[in-house]
Order: structure tokens, then C-alpha cells, then sequence
């Protein structure tokens, strides 16, 4: 992998993991459309190094509702009212709503590592994730907030986040999906997406740093791929602000009439 082609795969992954149009569907997509030849595992790991690179953007972004949360959480541990407080509701939550695609990760983890080298299947599921996106707005009479949620909300939601671990199906277009159909409005849906994100990335990363390090050209590629992981994690932090922002009055089409086109847009040329 060449700096140049993990310049732009950061700047694609920071663009498109919280816009629900697939961040992993562009990074199997991109080297195809480019007719770039990068290994399968060195493209597998580097897309997993950069999502936790705009894990941090989370973290920078909710620095301090993750701080109210974690305080929370150690208060009520500590007073032996664990759920007592919301933001320790919200806290234990986020975990619950991690199990579901943590569990299923791991005991598919070669399933969906062999997916990440086919941009059939991602042009595939992109039309997958453009489905999503057209279910949530059926649901569009929402009401809830974020201060309303149950355990079952929770559950429900990372369930949705099973669907992602395809590459072409967007993460956040899942769980905004997923909030959407237990009535929550858009920004709290999208709230709770990438609040939740922070967990399964975490352990995302964790995993493939433990790979990184049996990787034989660490040394040789480790500038390459941190010049890929800093833009991705500049890139999504503004990809998380500006999506707030504008799913405060708008709808999700726009990215379902995205993923359509640029679905069968790769389809058609692998076919045809």
C-alpha cells in the first residue's frame, strides 16, 4: 500500500463511517474502482486500524457525555445502584446493544474477513444498506429521545448491528435503522449509533493490533498506515458533526438513492 492510497482510503473511511453509506463497502470498493492490487489481509487490517481512527473522532467528539456516562456508571457501582442514574442506564446500554455482532464477530470472524476481498458482495449489500435506509424513513413518525430508552431499545439496535459486520452495509445506516424503528427521531437515533460504536470498535481494534504485530513488514508499513489512520480520524470528526447537523431536518433517501446508484453502478460493470 502506497501513502497516496492510504491518504485517500483514510479520507474515505473518515467520510463514510458515520454517514450511513458504508465506510467498509468504499474501502473494498475503492481499490477495485482504482484497480489498486493490495493484499486481502493488509487491506483487512488497515480497514480495521482506520475505523478505530475515527473511533477516536467519537471520542473527541462526546468527550464529555462519555465522561458523564463513565462517572456515572462508577457512582452507581460504587453506591450499589448501578442503574440508578440515566447516563449509567445510557452507559450499560451501550454495552448490551455491543453483544449481539460482538458474539457473531468472533465466531465468523474468517466469514467476514473472506468478504472484505469480493467488491461483488459489497456492491451487493450497498443495495442492502439503501434498503435500510428506505425502511427507517417508513418510520419517520418519530418522537422518543434519548433519555427514553429501555434495555429492549438497546437490544433491538444491536441486533441491526449484526448487519454490518457485511461489508457494503453501513454500521451507522443499521442502528439509525434499528433506533428509527423503535420510534426514536433521527438525531437520537444517530446519537446512540455512534455512542455505540465505541465498544465492538474498541474490540476491533484490539484484535488487530494483536495482528499487526505478526505482521512481518510492521516496520515498513507502519508510516503508511498512520498516515491513513490520522485523516481518518480528522475526516470523522467532521463527518459526525455535519451529520447531526443535518439529520436535524432532513431525510435519509439522499444516501439510499447513494448506495443504489453506486451499487449498480459496480454491479454493472462487474457483469457487464
Amino acid at each position: 500500500m502506497s501513502l497516496i492510497q492510504s491518504l485517500l482510503l483514510g479520507i474515505i473511511q473518515g467520510a463514510t463511517e458515520f454517514i450511513p453509506v458504508s465506510s467498509s463497502g468504499h474501502l473494498v470498493l475503492a481499490p477495485y474502482i482504482f484497480g489498486w492490487d493490495i493484499p486481502s489481509q493488509e487491506a483487512f487490517l488497515f480497514d480495521v486500524l482506520v475505523q478505530v481512527a475515527t473511533l477516536t473522532a467519537v471520542f473527541g467528539y462526546f468527550w464529555n457525555d462519555l465522561k458523564n456516562i463513565a462517572t456515572a456508571i462508577i457512582k452507581g457501582i460504587l453506591n450499589r445502584k448501578p442503574f440508578h442514574e440515566q447516563n449509567a442506564r445510557l452507559g450499560w446500554y451501550l454495552v448490551l446493544a455491543t453483544i449481539p455482532a460482538g458474539i457473531t464477530g468472533l465466531l465468523f470472524k474468517d466469514t467476514f474477513e473472506e468478504a472484505f476481498s469480493n467488491p461483488k458482495w459489497a456492491a451487493f449489500f450497498l443495495l442492502g444498506t439503501a434498503l435500510l435506509l428506505v425502511i427507517a424513513e417508513q418510520f419517520s413518525k418519530h418522537f422518543r429521545v434519548l433519555e427514553n430508552i429501555t434495555w429492549m431499545d438497546s437490544l433491538s439496535i444491536g441486533i441491526f448491528q449484526i448487519l454490518s459486520l457485511f461489508p457494503g452495509v453501513s454500521r451507522s445506516g443499521a442502528t439509525i435503522t434499528g433506533g428509527m424503528i423503535r420510534k426514536f427521531e433521527r438525531q437520537a437515533a444517530a446519537r446512540f449509533s455512534f455512542l455505540m460504536s465505541i465498544p465492538i470498535m474498541l474490540a476491533a481494534g484490539i484484535l488487530a493490533i494483536s495482528d499487526l504485530f505478526q505482521n512481518p513488514h510492521l516496520l515498513t508499513n507502519l508510516p503508511t498506515y498512520l498516515a491513513g489512520f490520522f485523516t481518518a480520524a480528522l475526516v470523522g470528526y467532521v463527518s459526525i458533526r455535519w451529520l447531526l447537523r443535518y439529520l436535524s431536518n432532513r431525510s435519509l433517501y439522499i444516501f439510499a438513492v447513494y448506495c443504489t446508484l453506486l451499487g449498480l453502478g459496480v454491479l454493472a460493470n462487474i457483469y457487464f
